[in-house]
């Protein structure tokens, strides 16, 4: 009986995983209207790290050394990953809508692809490249909302252009993070390293809006978001990714991300009555099947099958 259960809370879970990055973007949406953007961002960090901390205190003691040796890096991944794809998403989200943000978001996994082949001389097969190609129309799509003429007349949206300069920024993030480095620091204290940097960073930017601006959170709908964004979009998503690895494997946990857009899409209709246009179904009809294209493995998982075979119940050859 109990391990029927476990069976069901760790697919449960798997299944509830993309669900949960994907509410960053709507929950951020809905909380910018009441709490400026960097203050939001520090507190969503912070909150999280608080959070992590008791989870990843050993990790942290026995690989100070480590980290205090590359607190440069650190610094910088806290910029990029907090920082800009914290801050600066949740300014872009005043100027544009979940929607667009998680379909254009979305982009970054191919800009890592992009840059490995850059600046890593990572080889890029034709089939890669067709992904790469059809995801990138596929966000021009949605940042010119279908209309080609906002081009020529520059009517460009500036929230679609910092949600795109943030997917590059988290691009940059994953390559960085990759640095032979940090590779034997685990990935629990790795990341609650990254946020206390990351909250680090965003400190005096937080105190110019809370102290100069008058801006810091007052209100109950305020606080609300974020422990939202600091419980659900950030340490439940990231263990519940964390623990998907640790049980099915990286491969079929991987496969699971592809559910971002759909459902990012579907929780922005829901809770905030966004219109799906022509143009965002358009737009993810090339940048799914594109990020897919560009970023499956030649021999890739069967997450069904896989998740079919681990959740069949052991005979143990007692009857």
């Amino acid at each position: 009986m109990q391990a029927s259960s476990d069976r069901l809370r760790d697919i449960t879970l798997l299944a509830l995983m993309p669900l949960f990055f994907s509410s960053n973007l709507v929950i951020g949406r809905a909380a910018v209207s009441t709490v400026e953007p960097f203050t939001l961002a520090f507190l969503r960090w912070t909150v999280a790290f608080l959070l992590l901390l008791p989870l990843a205190a050993s990790g942290l003691r026995q690989h100070r050394k480590t980290l205090l040796e590359n607190w440069r890096l650190l610094l910088v991944l806290g910029f990029l990953g907090m920082g800009v794809c914290g801050a600066i998403v949740y300014l872009a989200l005043r100027h544009t809508n979940a929607t667009n943000a998680t379909l254009i978001y979305t982009s970054s996994g191919v800009m890592i692809l992009v840059l490995e082949w850059l600046f890593r001389g990572k080889r890029i097969a034709l089939r890669q490249a067709l992904g790469v190609a059809l995801a990138f129309i596929g966000v021009a799509v949605i940042v010119l909302r279908g209309d080609l003429g906002r081009l020529i007349a520059l009517e460009l949206n500036a929230g679609d252009l910092l949600i795109a300069l943030c997917a590059f920024s988290w691009a940059v993030y994953s390559v960085l993070l990759r640095r032979g480095s940090l590779h034997t620091v685990p990935t629990l204290p790795l990341f609650t390293a990254i946020v206390a940097a990351g909250a680090l960073v965003l400190l005096p930017f937080f105190a110019v809006e809370a102290v100069v601006r008058e801006a810091f959170p007052s209100t109950l709908a305020a606080w609300l978001s974020i422990a939202g964004l600091a419980f659900i979009s950030s340490v439940l998503a990231f263990l519940s990714y964390q623990h998907g690895v640790k049980v099915f494997g990286p491969g079929v946990t991987g496969m699971f991300l592809y559910l971002l857009p759909p459902y990012g899409v579907l929780l922005a209709m829901i809770f905030l009555g966004e219109e799906f246009h022509t143009y965002h179904a358009l737009g993810l009809a090339l940048v799914l099947p594109g990020l897919m294209l560009a970023t499956l493995p030649s021999t890739w998982p069967r997450p069904w099958l896989s998740i079919r075979r681990w959740a069949k119940p052991r005979h143990t050859g007692h009857s």
